[in-house]
């Protein structure tokens, strides 16, 4: 069997030799692997997953290889996209099309998206000038949990539990200090959540800018390998926690350490109901806030805006202390 060719970049030939000896295992399962040429690697987290840039049957495309032999990502990332692409190939709302699928290795291939990792393009832009994006990024949550979005008797406990295992992680006594200040509003919140209703729908699962791709009035959405079924306050919260947590000037005020306009946006894309606004997405947004722990290796910059995202959030569920 001929080795997949692939040329790596000269300071990362360990990562080319890992990627090579899976396309070259999976070529005896499906001989299509051998039609994807590598380029340019995008990212190696070892031991988990590869991403890189390859030519696949005359396509432009992008190849994400998982490397856990135990991981069904590649499964479930293929069976959400052949779920959405039906309703989400065309217009300025869209997923990346797929290409091909060899689950048993670990290889989903899509079609390379043009253009700018919405984070990225934001940075690019005045204040002013960045807030139309939010409810083109609220819409584009939408239609992809439109289809599948029901209620279901609500349970906070697990979401709780594994708020407060991350935040007792915290390395920084500063934020770790607020953080126990929220989990209390959390719990308090939670007590209002359990046994109510909230709605759930097959969601994306780490709806963070950046797994949007802007180009002119286009969003394509990337990386749905974490769609499940849960909350849809989740994925609103982690868009609005990643710019939060930033400081991210999106040209308004602030509500829960978010933007409002953001905050809105989702409230207004999925036409939340007062207990949906003022109690399952406060939760979600403190879990978001605590779910993603600040490492050691940030930079002093970000500890002290994530310090002002964490004050705002806790003064704001503070003041929302009475039951919606």
């Amino acid at each position: 069997m001929t080795q997949p060719e692939f040329t790596p970049p000269s300071a990362d030939f360990d990562s080319a030799m890992v990627i090579a000896h899976q396309l070259e295992s999976a070529c005896a399962t499906d001989p299509r692997v051998a039609q994807i040429k590598p380029r340019a690697l995008i990212r190696h987290v070892k031991g988990k997953r590869a991403i890189f840039h390859a030519e696949f049957e005359g396509h432009d495309a992008v190849v994400r290889l998982f490397l856990s032999p135990d991981d069904d990502t590649a499964a479930r990332e293929w069976d959400e996209m052949q779920r959405l692409w039906p309703y989400m190939s065309e217009g300025t709302l869209r997923i990346a099309r797929p290409l091909f699928a060899c689950s048993a290795h670990g290889i989903v291939v899509t079609a390379a998206v043009p253009g700018t990792p919405l984070l990225e393009h934001l940075w690019t832009l005045d204040p002013a000038d960045r807030s139309p994006y939010l409810p083109a990024a609220a819409d584009w949550l939408r239609k992809s949990t439109a289809m599948s979005e029901g209620w279901r008797v609500a349970s906070a406990k697990g979401w709780l539990r594994r708020a407060r295992a991350a935040s007792e992680k915290q390395p920084w006594a500063h934020l770790a200090e607020l953080e126990s200040r929220i989990m209390t509003e959390m719990a308090r919140l939670a007590g209002q959540i359990e046994k109510a209703q909230w709605r759930t729908a097959i969601s994306h699962g780490d709806f963070h800018p950046n797994n949007l791709i802007a180009k002119e009035n286009q969003l394509t959405g990337i990386d749905i390998g974490g769609s499940r079924r849960m909350p849809i306050y989740k994925d609103m919260a982690r868009f609005l926690m990643h710019l939060g947590r930033r400081r991210v000037d999106m040209g308004s005020p602030l509500i829960y350490g978010v933007s409002r306009a953001g905050f809105e946006a989702f409230c207004a894309a999925f036409q939340l109901e007062p207990v949906e606004r003022n109690t399952f997405l406060p939760f979600m947004l403190g879990f978001e806030a605590l779910i993603r722990v600040e490492t050691e290796s940030l930079p002093a910059s970000r500890i002290r805006r994530a310090e002002k995202a964490y004050g705002d959030l806790l003064a704001d569920l503070r003041r929302n202390a009475t039951p919606a």
